[in-house]
């Protein structure tokens, strides 16, 4: 098989495997089937587009692949008649099957696959966490590993918890059928939990070449404004979609031409979208206005409002950003949140204040391997012109590090570091 089809395989299955799956599961509800039917849909492009090409709509190609995969599954099952003519109905007649969605998308108020699939998958019977994992790894296109790290868990522990999330949803035979409107506002939170980090998955990859994989921060931002759409009267939906427009209108200025890095500070805010940060401005005043007090999303929203309205990084009201970290501490206290409010701390107060912080998280077990700890230190100690220690910490990043381009930034400011000692 050439490296490019392989490739070329690979960036298809992780484009279409999230909807492909959503779309099977809607067919035969049945979670671990709508999975190896995926798989069995891959299998066969592995064989034969190395043959015969890469069709001309892939994710096109893959469905009507798993579908014929289905019917032949159902027959040797020998399942019901009406459900094998629903599946053979939907795979012979193109605009029949049009249709039929368009009728069942005016019955559906969520009228979108991947978010009514998710909707689905956060049933109550699973604990939040294992919502969030099950869904992630299903329908979010997000592996394992990728998982773990946004979790800030051992990947066994993520393993574990899909695998128990999916045998939970089968004893309790919970049906996959669209929640009624009253049972959407229970699984609301796991729903944002999931497209927030598809987004961030997307705008800070934590593995492979590239630093930033756009159609993750594509797909959540749809996902976002489809929800908004569904439940616009719900303060945190408006502020988490607010939070993910202005972080997308740094997309363009946050890799160079080569897909290095380009860090905040160092940005063209000339490349920043301005559409994406007047859409962000407009979703984040109507969350404040729904919300008596702003949620953890909104607040991080107004953050990235304070990065967006600043012409330049010098002009950045880095105080009203320590206050809305100050109270994002208080409303969703995490280790992290303490991390990012440390480097604020270091932008309004002087270096020495974000490193008495960050040095309080040294010992906290969520950060053991989170490279960003060692990352600002390391930046912080540099400020300090403590460039021995600078660069120790810089190198213990580049090693906690998962994705190559930042592991080389790390590296390089490691060496930089170095020479300045």
């Amino acid at each position: 098989m050439s490296t490019d089809v392989n490739r070329t395989i690979d960036a298809v299955w992780r484009i279409e495997s999230p909807r492909l799956i959503a779309g099977l599961m809607r067919m035969v509800r049945d979670l671990d089937l709508a999975e190896e039917l995926a798989q069995d849909a891959l299998v066969a492009a592995l064989e034969r587009w190395p043959r015969t090409g890469v069709p001309d709509n892939p994710g096109a190609w893959l469905m009507a692949t798993a579908k014929h995969r289905a019917i032949d599954r159902l027959r040797r099952a020998k399942l019901l008649d009406r459900k094998h003519e629903q599946l053979a109905y939907e795979l012979e007649s193109d605009r029949e099957d049009a249709d039929a969605r368009h009728t069942a998308e005016l019955d559906d108020e969520i009228g979108d696959d991947l978010l009514r699939l998710i909707f689905i998958a956060c049933h109550p019977v699973l604990s939040t966490e294992a919502q969030v994992a099950l869904t992630l790894r299903m329908l979010g296109g997000l592996t394992t590993p990728e998982i773990a790290r946004a979790f800030l868990l051992p990947e066994p522990t993520v393993a574990q918890r899909i695998v128990r999330a999916k045998r939970s949803l089968g004893a309790a035979q919970v049906p996959f059928e669209i929640p009624r409107r009253e049972e959407l506002a229970p699984r609301l939170a796991a729903v944002l939990g999931v497209i927030y980090l598809v987004f961030n998955e997307g705008y800070s990859a934590s593995s492979g070449e590239d630093w930033i994989r756009p159609g993750l921060c594509e797909d959540a931002l749809r996902l976002g404004r489809v929800l908004a759409g569904l439940m616009p009267r719900e303060a945190e939906v408006h502020g988490l979609v607010a939070l993910m427009e202005l972080q997308a209108s740094r997309l363009g200025a946050r890799t160079a031409p080569d897909g290095t890095p380009i860090l905040l500070p160092d940005q063209d805010r000339g490349k920043w979208n301005r559409l994406l940060i007047g859409r962000g401005l407009e979703a984040l005043e109507r969350a404040e206005r729904l919300g008596e007090v702003r949620g953890p999303y909104a607040l991080q929203a107004a953050i990235a409002a304070c990065h967006a309205r600043a012409a330049t990084a010098g002009e950045t009201d880095w105080v009203g950003i320590v206050a809305l970290y100050d109270a994002l501490s208080t409303q969703a206290p995490s280790p992290v949140v303490e991390l990012n409010r440390a480097v604020a701390l270091a932008m309004a107060y002087g270096p020495q204040a974000g490193l008495d912080l960050a040095d309080q998280l040294l010992d906290a077990p969520a950060l053991a391997k989170y490279h960003l700890l060692p990352g600002v230190r390391g930046d912080l100690l540099a400020k300090l012109g403590r460039h021995a220690e600078a660069k120790d910490e810089f190198e213990r990043a580049a090693g906690l590090a998962g994705n190559e381009r930042e592991r080389a930034l790390l590296l390089e400011r490691a060496a930089r570091s170095a020479a300045q000692a």
